[in-house]
């Protein structure tokens, strides 16, 4: 009786490490395949235009909730270009563009794939907001706050470089970057490596210029 107690009392633990073990094992990560996960994220917005916004021009030809793309030019190399994917959420043909040395004032927020903030000044629109209402039911509020942004700093992603460049005062975008304009295969505190994001960005105003 004994023994077989002894048995027991061995064998019940034992079962539960196992169970709990296989559980483990079949509980899918946060982040399991995120590299395919964020590449297959950005095709299918790929997928979805073919419309280059290549000149001023162009990008004010372009209407609220018309998808286009930008070619990051700090990003791509030889061989293999890289873009960027945007929307107006807002538009504005009165407004004016900032350059390169100059820095802005901007309200933004900034989610992975999975629609999880990683950062923001205001409570916007996400990686997985598909439909976005024209005028937008997400609006900045007195308890937000605006962050400045030296276009030129070498610290500033560079798919916002080619976004702010194109963007006028007034005008709110959404802004989907890939990996490689965004945290590259690295990351960023919170942010994994090969994540692409999504920034719905308001150009507030144009601040400073740097020169």
């Amino acid at each position: 009786m004994k023994r077989l107690f002894k048995t027991i009392c061995f064998v019940l633990p034992l079962a539960a490490l196992l169970f709990a073990s296989c559980e483990e094992v079949q509980e899918p990560g946060k982040y399991d395949n995120w590299q395919a996960r964020n590449e297959a994220y950005i095709d299918s917005i790929a997928h979805e235009t073919k419309i280059l916004v290549a000149k001023e021009e162009d990008a004010d030809q372009m209407s609220v909730g018309q998808l286009f793309r930008i070619k990051d030019d700090l990003a791509s190399t030889t061989g293999t270009e890289v873009y960027i994917y945007c929307k107006k959420i807002v538009a504005n043909t009165e407004g004016r563009r900032p350059i390169y040395t100059e820095t802005v004032s901007t309200y933004y927020y900034g989610t992975l794939i999975t629609g999880e903030k990683f950062d923001g000044t205001f409570n916007g629109y996400s990686a997985i907001d598909q439909e976005i209402p024209s005028p937008p039911d997400k609006v900045v509020t007195e308890f937000d706050w605006t962050a400045d942004f030296a276009i030129n700093n070498s610290s500033l992603r560079t798919g916002w470089k080619a976004a702010l460049q194109l963007m006028k005062t007034g005008e709110r975008w959404m802004v989907y970057l890939p990996y490689q304009s965004a945290y590259g295969t690295s990351g960023s505190g919170s942010i994994p490596g090969y994540s692409a994001l999504a920034f719905d960005i308001i150009l507030d105003d144009i601040v400073a210029d740097e020169e």
